[in-house]
């Protein structure tokens, strides 16, 4: 079978000052690592010979029917503006439209320099390709919307960090790429034509039942809110939630510094560049409210009078945070069995994570272990558990079948960092094993798997990952 992918282009035919276009830089010796079969029969593209894929995937041959391009954007990167910003090491080379009737872009992640690189090599290491393939399919696996991974290539060039690494890209697959910080710059820069294009665009390639500018917003919102309670509900810290990581279609985009939390800490950290706590996991619901006002005073430039809808404007924004909070409350009244509604849930809950922040108890674990049990023994004082269990378990009595609410919400497995660091350490040294291990077992994170249970177990006091790494 010949390798196609079937391109069907919509923002290249926008205006150029959206974007610059240009084909990838070529590698030395690309090799294909991983290519995501369930992925590409969705996308209906079609397996070639393996050598053919890694010229497509390494950004030596663009195929058929592509259009390459960067795109352009701005944004605020830990609450402070950058006025350009851009595709610094990424070219998007088309849209598909899948089996299941949904547009996608094609994405080359470390193809090298574009005019948005600043100072940058454009290029990608293998480690963080590696650590965004299995974490992005991961969190597709935990049913959490996400871009995904078709494709992971090694380069057979060195890229220099602070030492040298192996060079690698991914051919990263998302609804869009379309930002906050796409908005950004074309209100920061005062260009309303720019703008309005683009509005009606995102409004017409992910929500056409939005009406105009706050129509966009209001769906945005909609889809963060889901977003950012699926985070909560599985201890996912992105760690750089800028407005430029802030994907207009909600989906999870730009696995930097991400990582899962092990013991339940509301203020856990793991970004090595976010020093001030700024995306800490408890401050996420509030950033994405943060974020979604920078899109909302983007948005309102476009309009002939703005003050005319700063009113509606506010009104979507302030409510975020109830809805944030709902949605959250939902979220882990499953994870504890519960799918009714009552006003002493939420107390509940909350003492629930307290006695896991005293108690050094896996986050994970603690909560799959209230369906499995026994849930005591993931408490450095099981006796803290204890007082809370009788609460709980009076509560449950009022709901139908607790265990299959709890089994289906809380995964078994997660891409636990020092998992994760074992598998970019073997990989650099030649041995994939781990990694097409972590990707096998992830697929099915609820299900207990047997002879891969040591996946499930939290770090020992020598493995503790205590920081994460940007990719760039």
């Amino acid at each position: 079978m010949t390798f196609n992918i079937p391109f069907d282009n919509t923002f290249a035919q926008l205006d150029p000052l959206f974007y610059t276009k240009l084909a990838p830089e070529p590698v030395a010796a690309p090799k294909l690592r991983a290519f995501n079969r369930d992925l590409a029969r969705i996308l209906d593209v079609s397996e070639g010979e393996t050598s053919e894929m890694a010229q497509v995937f390494g950004g030596n041959v663009v195929p058929g029917g592509a259009e390459p391009l960067a795109q352009l954007y701005s944004g605020h990167q830990f609450g402070n503006y950058n006025p350009q910003l851009g595709d610094g090491r990424a070219i998007l080379l088309g849209e598909v439209v899948g089996q299941d009737g949904i547009r996608r872009d094609v994405q080359l992640k470390g193809s090298g320099r574009t005019p948005y690189s600043r100072q940058g090599d454009g290029r990608a290491w293998l480690g963080p390709v590696l650590r965004e393939y299995v974490v992005s399919e991961a969190m597709h696996a935990l049913g959490i919307p996400t871009t995904r991974a078709l494709a992971a290539v090694e380069t057979g060039e060195t890229v220099w960090r602070e030492r040298g690494y192996p060079g690698a890209i991914l051919a990263r697959v998302a609804q869009s790429h379309l930002r906050v910080g796409t908005f950004q710059i074309f209100a920061v820069r005062g260009e309303t034509a720019a703008l309005k294009t683009l509005t009606q665009y995102a409004i017409d390639r992910h929500y056409p039942e939005a009406e105009g500018p706050m129509g966009l917003l209001k769906a945005v919102r909609d889809r963060q809110v889901a977003l950012i309670s699926a985070w909560m509900g599985v201890g996912f810290i992105h760690g750089v939630m800028n407005t430029d990581n802030c994907s207009i279609a909600g989906e999870t985009i730009d696995y930097g510094p991400c990582a899962f939390m092990d013991v339940f800490k509301s203020n856990r950290v793991f970004s090595s560049i976010d020093r001030g706590g700024r995306y800490a996991y408890g401050n996420q619901p509030q950033i994405i409210v943060w974020n979604l006002a920078q899109l909302a005073t983007a948005l309102l430039q476009q309009m002939e009078k703005p003050e005319d809808a700063v009113e509606e404007a506010t009104e979507i924004v302030h409510a975020m945070p109830a809805l944030l909070h709902e949605a959250w409350l939902n979220r882990f009244r499953a994870k504890i069995g519960i799918e009714g509604n009552d006003e002493a849930d939420e107390a509940l809950i909350t003492s629930l994570l307290n006695r896991m922040t005293d108690g050094q108890a896996d986050f994970t674990n603690t909560f799959r272990a209230l369906s499995d049990g026994p849930a005591r023994d993931q408490f450095a004082d099981p006796e803290a558990f204890d007082a809370w269990e009788s609460d709980w378990r009076a509560r449950l009595t009022q709901e139908q079948d607790p265990v299959a609410v709890m089994q289906a919400t809380n995964p078994v497995f997660i891409p636990r960092n020092h998992r994760v660091e074992e598998m970019i350490t073997a990989a650099v040294e030649g041995d994939f094993a781990p990694f097409e291990r972590l990707n096998r077992v992830l697929a099915t994170p609820f299900a207990h798997q047997e002879g891969d249970m040591d996946l499930a177990r939290p770090p020992a006091q020598g493995e503790v990952v205590q920081a994460t790494f940007c990719g760039t």
